[in-house]
């Protein structure tokens, strides 16, 4: 079985007993119960408007805050003696899907 959920304004297809990256949740949250966009169980398929009647997704926070990969960001231009060099670091949660009904 699978569903379609939205986490901070961003789509995700997620299964039982699947962990995700999303973006960082508030402090504190343990538990998610998200609604479902989409739910495709075998053959068959329930589409929301906007989100299916009776279906639920149940995710608990494994980790708060886990850090993403390091980006860097530079700007040159050359004969000018123009360089300059930024970074970004985003953080994420990690859930893991507990089940969906």
């Amino acid at each position: 079985m699978k569903a379609v959920v939205k986490v901070g304004g961003k789509q995700y297809i997620v299964r039982e007993k699947e962990t995700l990256l999303v973006d960082r949740l508030p402090d504190g949250t343990k538990e998610l119960t998200l609604d479902v966009l989409m739910l495709v169980d075998g053959d068959n398929s329930s589409v929301g408007t906007p989100f299916v009647k009776g279906a639920s997704v149940k995710a608990t926070v494994v980790d708060e805050e886990v850090k993403g990969d390091k980006l860097r960001i530079i700007r040159y231009k050359s004969k000018k003696r123009v360089h300059t060099e930024t970074g970004h670091r985003q953080k994420y949660s990690r859930i893991e899907v507990t089940s969906i009904k």
